[in-house]
């Protein structure tokens, strides 16, 4: 299996190696769904508006979705790519 090293923004210098398919395929789909501007998807509204972009063989009826999310999320964070809201709820949107 082909792994990709992730990072997060939470924990800066630490990197996780994760799936590559996998996480191509919910990178793709997070950045055709989030907006350009603030402010921003929910994480649950971001999990449901991927959902329909995920390739079936990867993720069977949108099946660890939730988990993709936080990961590819926090990593596209950690790179600039995306952002949060300053303060709660967390609102996401590409940058």
């Amino acid at each position: 299996m082909a792994v990709v090293v992730v990072e997060n923004v939470l924990h800066p210098g630490r990197t996780y190696h994760v799936g590559a398919a996998k996480y191509a395929a919910m990178r793709a789909a997070m950045l055709r769904v989030l907006p350009a501007d603030g402010p921003g998807l929910t994480p649950a509204e971001v999990v449901a508006a991927v959902r329909p972009h995920l390739p079936q063989d990867l993720f069977p009826g949108g099946r660890t979705a939730g988990w993709w999310v936080k990961t590819v999320q926090l990593d596209l964070e950690a790179k600039g790519l995306i952002r949060r809201a300053d303060r709660p709820p967390v609102r996401l949107w590409r940058i």
